[in-house]
């Protein structure tokens, strides 16, 4: 005979004699929906790496680069941005909010660093010290990157899709709203913008740093529901940034009227926290509810069934192979598990999937931000205005959002019902970034709105589906660092095609206009190109590369359209059912759970 006695969520966690309002406090803030929340605002920070196309010309003007130079400075850029293995290392080691506040020192520095060069608060630094603050600026927000993103996979595993669209998405709005607070605190001085992409990312990790962290894997009622709400009200914050950006275009707005923009902005960023509560209450009251039933329940069990242990989910061959009694360490390296069990991460790197994947990444990610970085010069070249070049940068944010979110839902719809392998949309839309680039080579009246959709949303859909792909096949044990592994093909191909095809054709176009004036490389501060020219060869070329990704990536489709086939969340699935078992003959574990308590 065993004697339970239900316990209420304020016996543990030094709440005792707290108030109710104080305790459902507590209760709100350790739960994983708040974590999620926070994890948005987290992630708005690097978004600030898209802004670079705004203020390069700050720091082209300012120090006297020519075009080559300044590419070369974007592509430290995103070889930080992209160069994410060391945050991944450091999250394999450290809690949480460790690598927030590393990340958060990081960015503080670098982004300060290029701030006072530019505004000549110190000595003019030489181009290779631009290239480690660039570097070590961008590389900071792979820390919150990281952070909040693995931490929300792995508390959620069976909506990874939505869940990196979601979070990935936010990164894609980051630079959008980072430019109504821009305006809204500083006008229109571009070289303030970079002082605020130092702060700005910094304080709101400080802010949620305590909240974000690892929670046993449990099965949330209306999770999926959840998701769709936050989504909903994400569009709105899009579809709203997006009027602002056409209305501002039209018109001159003055402090006073961003000051009301970014009010609304800031009422959607904080309108899932208040959906969040909403929930959490619910659950408070269920518990509640739980805690006023009578103080003892007996339950009588056959003597047998009590000595019976709690079933458990088998454990994988993986976990078998990496028991410390292993013969070799290289023995496994080439051994590998099943696609979806949990690879080492030698196995995931030197294994065909991974491959394959990394060369389509390099084709796809690699033309995309280097047309991103290069839409200021872009927009230059073909005779646009200022305020309109900064509004194809918002545009590519915006849609950028779009792509995350949308690639995130709908292949984690056509997973469930037809089980369409995600590296087929991965494959789709690089073929749209291949006309987005065609219609930069090629250039219209107004092309280069539509281009900047279709870059925009191409890219941030490679990003959601690439992370997405690489949980799937290699499993979550070493995420942390695999994803990071994986988007070290970025910064490759944004070497070879922005420094050394677009920045190359670019100097080359502007010599020839100087020479055409009868004037010397010597006679100017900075090379400037003006016309179609100065952009068709290497925009030809980036289509090809882009077309060239995508046929990479159908040879993924062909290797794991099997694997698609069956049960990929299984296993997750049997985790939380593991947990709800062991839960229910632990019954002061309960609240804990349900408050999201770290594994």
């Amino acid at each position: 005979m065993a004697t339970v006695a239900p316990t209420s969520c304020a016996s543990g966690g030094g709440v005792e004699g707290y108030s109710r309002a104080s305790r459902f406090a507590v209760h709100v803030i350790k739960g994983r929906w708040f974590s999620v929340c926070a994890s948005f605002l987290v992630m708005i920070g690097p978004g600030a790496t898209y802004l670079f196309g705004i203020y390069s010309q700050e720091i082209k003007s300012a120090l006297g680069y020519d075009q080559t130079t300044l590419n070369l400075l974007g592509f430290f850029k995103d070889l930080g941005t992209n160069v994410g293995v060391p945050a991944g290392l450091v999250a394999e080691v450290t809690p949480t909010w460790f690598v927030l506040l590393l990340g958060s020192a990081l960015n503080l520095w670098g982004y300060l660093m290029i701030w006072l060069a530019v505004t000549a608060r110190i000595a003019r630094p030489k181009v290779w010290h631009m290239c480690v603050y660039n570097f070590v600026g961008s590389n900071s927000q792979n820390f919150a990157n990281t952070g909040a993103l693995v931490t929300c996979v792995k508390n959620f595993p069976e909506s990874r899709g939505i869940m990196i669209g979601l979070l990935k998405g936010f990164v894609g709005l980051g630079g959008a709203i980072m430019t109504q607070f821009y305006f809204a605190i500083y006008g229109d001085d571009s070289k303030a913008l970079i002082l605020m992409v130092g702060w700005f990312p910094a304080a709101l990790c400080v802010i949620f740093v305590y909240t974000i962290r690892t929670m046993k894997v449990v099965r949330q009622p209306n999770e999926v529901k959840m998701f769709y709400q936050f989504l909903y009200v994400s569009i709105v914050l899009a579809l709203f940034l997006m009027v602002m950006t056409i209305v501002q275009k039209q018109i001159v707005f003055p402090r006073a009227a961003y000051a009301g923009s970014v009010t609304v902005v800031c009422v959607l960023l904080f309108l899932p926290f208040v959906i969040a509560i909403r929930e959490e209450l619910t659950l408070w009251n269920l518990e509640r509810q739980h805690d006023n039933s009578p103080t003892d329940v007996t339950v009588e069990k056959p003597q047998e069934e009590e000595s019976k242990p709690v079933a458990l989910p088998p454990v994988s061959s993986t976990q078998e192979e990496e028991k410390p009694n292993s013969s070799s360490f290289f023995a496994n390296v080439f051994k590998k598990p099943p696609r979806g069990e949990d690879y080492t991460i030698l196995q995931a790197l030197l294994s065909v999937d991974m491959l394959t994947l990394f060369l389509a990444t390099m084709c796809g990610l690699g033309s995309s931000l280097t047309a991103i970085d290069n839409l200021g010069q872009i927009g230059g070249a073909l005779g646009y205005p200022t305020r309109t070049i900064s509004s194809f940068v918002s545009l590519v944010s915006i849609w950028n959002y779009f792509g995350r979110v949308f690639s995130g839902f709908v292949s984690e719809i056509l997973i469930a019902k037809w089980k369409v392998p995600r590296p087929l949309m991965l494959t789709l839309t690089l073929v749209l970034l291949c006309v987005g680039h065609l219609m930069i080579a090629f250039p219209a009246p107004g092309s280069i709105y539509v281009a900047s959709v279709f870059i925009g949303f191409a890219y941030g859909a490679q990003l959601t589906l690439i992370f997405a792909i690489i949980s799937e096949l290699f499993g979550l044990k070493y995420y942390a660092t695999l994803f990071n592994c994986g988007q070290l093909a970025t910064p490759i191909g944004t070497y070879v095609l922005n420094v050394k095809v677009t920045g190359m054709f670019y100097d080359q176009e502007a010599l020839k206009e100087l020479a055409e004036k009868g004037m010397t490389r010597s006679s100017v501060k900075a090379l400037s190109c003006i016309g179609v020219q100065c952009y068709k060869k290497s925009f030809i070329i980036l289509a090809a590369g882009s077309l060239f990704g995508a046929v990479v990536s159908m040879i993924l489709v062909i290797r794991t359209r099997e694997f698609y086939r069956g049960d990929i969340y299984k296993k997750f699935r049997e985790q939380a059912d593991a947990s709800q078992t062991e839960m229910a003959f632990s019954p002061s574990n309960k609240s804990a759970a349900r408050l999201g308590s770290p594994q």
